[in-house]
């Protein structure tokens, strides 16, 4: 996909910025220290896709991860972003999965290693249409669900952020100039876990007022 689209907003997508470990749970879950920063990597643009998408399990890993997160799409241009005014470069939100080949990634971090192949395969975030970020009320309380053939296997809440979306945009901007179509994953709730061939996934914000489906290949 040479120029991916936020789906509901005519954006085109530009930077694709993660945040690791952003529910104390899953650091937990993960036997990972809870972190005193935001810990950031970033998705290349062949991992965009869309909903009822099929992903395909690469070759290269026999343990592929579902990461379902909250997802910010900025809506302008801003370098050293407040807190107070945060809100005011947010386009929108939707939901997606950072899909994580978690054997290549521990290889790479007990080498020391950058994660950046176990989280970059084509078609490793698949990304929902977006909600103007108007339309929500308030961006501290919005659900996050991740289904697996039906069952519920994440359940987490904008909340339980160790970094709320407003720090996470002023942290990003004094690093990076954040741009129209940058996209942040926010995050993702305990409960992750491997996918098998066949597998149907389904991730909602705010109990289906945005959703994703992939299925797995």
């Amino acid at each position: 996909m040479r120029n991916p689209q936020i789906p509901g907003l005519e954006l085109p997508v530009r930077n694709i910025y993660c945040i690791g470990r952003n529910y104390a749970q899953h650091a937990k879950e993960m036997g990972s220290p809870i972190p005193k920063m935001p810990l950031v990597f970033l998705k290349p643009l062949g991992t965009i896709c869309y909903s009822d998408s099929t992903i395909s399990i690469p070759s290269q890993s026999n343990d592929v991860h579902f990461e379902g997160e909250i997802v910010v799409a900025i809506s302008k241009s801003g370098k050293n972003i407040s807190q107070s005014n945060a809100e005011d470069h947010i386009a929108g939100y939707g939901v997606g999965i950072d899909f994580t080949a978690r054997d290549i990634q521990a290889i790479a971090k007990k080498q020391g290693h950058p994660w950046s192949i176990a989280k970059g395969f084509d078609d490793f975030a698949p990304i929902s249409e977006f909600l103007p970020s108007s339309e929500i009320e308030d961006i501290n309380n919005m659900d996050l669900k991740l289904f697996q053939n039906g069952f519920v296997k994440q359940h987490g809440n904008s909340s339980e952020m160790i970094f709320p979306i407003p720090n996470l945009i002023t942290f990003l901007s004094q690093i990076y100039t954040l741009h129209p179509g940058d996209l942040i994953f926010t995050g993702t709730p305990e409960g992750v876990g491997a996918v098998q061939s066949g597998d149907k996934l389904e991730v909602l914000l705010n109990n289906g007022i945005k959703s994703l489906t992939v299925n797995i290949k």
